[in-house]
């Protein structure tokens, strides 16, 4: 059996792609178009994935084969069981990320689920900051800054949609050899309000890597 290998946003990435194949099975009546659509579809999911075994090609590629409405949803069951869980962590491990606040209130880890978790980000009203805890490149890393609620909605710089968003700040590690130990870098990003919603959303990961990254110099 193949091991779990489809992360969060790859299953949101590939549920907007049956989604929209659906839809266009519905409403396109032109052959050739709706083939266009299908290795379309195909296509950019198993793009997803450079090094996918033939295996997980086959299953992925199955997408182009949907047509009865149906399908739609038997497709995306069978890939669940191919889902690669967030890292559980412990609430010891992840206040041990944020070393300078004494009381942070971490959430029930208990309930998450994981499968379902591109970031774990959180709300500490008392502070009024955001922590976002997230596996870069291996390591479990947690980054946390200011969080000032929008006065209108905006786009997420994370999962890209649109809705309730924040100003995220924080203070960047980041900096060259030459400058003075008293330059600082300012980060700000509209994030949203909700990252359980986020989470649903995010497609890519790209933005987020680089925010983390950004802001702790690694």
């Amino acid at each position: 059996m193949t091991e779990p290998f489809i992360r969060n946003h790859h299953y949101n990435f590939i549920r907007q792609q049956t989604e929209h194949l659906q839809k266009a099975t519905a409403t396109v009546t032109d052959a050739k178009v709706l083939e266009a659509v299908r290795y379309g579809a195909e296509a950019k999911v198993i793009d997803l994935f450079s090094s996918a075994t033939s295996s997980q090609r086959e299953l992925l590629g199955e997408i182009s084969s949907l047509k009865a409405a149906g399908d739609f949803q038997k497709y995306l069951q069978a890939l669940s069981p191919y889902l690669a869980p967030f890292p559980q962590v412990t609430e010891k491990q992840v206040k041990k990320l944020f070393p300078k606040n004494k009381k942070l209130k971490v959430p029930d880890l208990t309930v998450i689920d994981y499968q379902a978790v591109t970031y774990l980000g959180w709300v500490d009203i008392a502070t009024n900051k955001l922590f976002i805890v997230y596996p870069l490149n291996g390591e479990i890393r947690g980054i946390e800054g200011r969080f000032t609620i929008a006065p209108k909605k905006n786009i997420c710089s994370l999962c890209h949609g649109h809705g309730e968003v924040a100003l995220f700040t924080a203070i960047s590690k980041t900096r060259s050899v030459h400058t003075s130990p008293d330059y600082y870098k300012a980060i700000g990003n509209y994030i949203c309000t909700n990252s359980h919603e986020c989470n649903k959303r995010i497609t890519d990961v790209k933005a987020l890597e680089r925010l983390i990254q950004e802001i702790t110099g690694a």
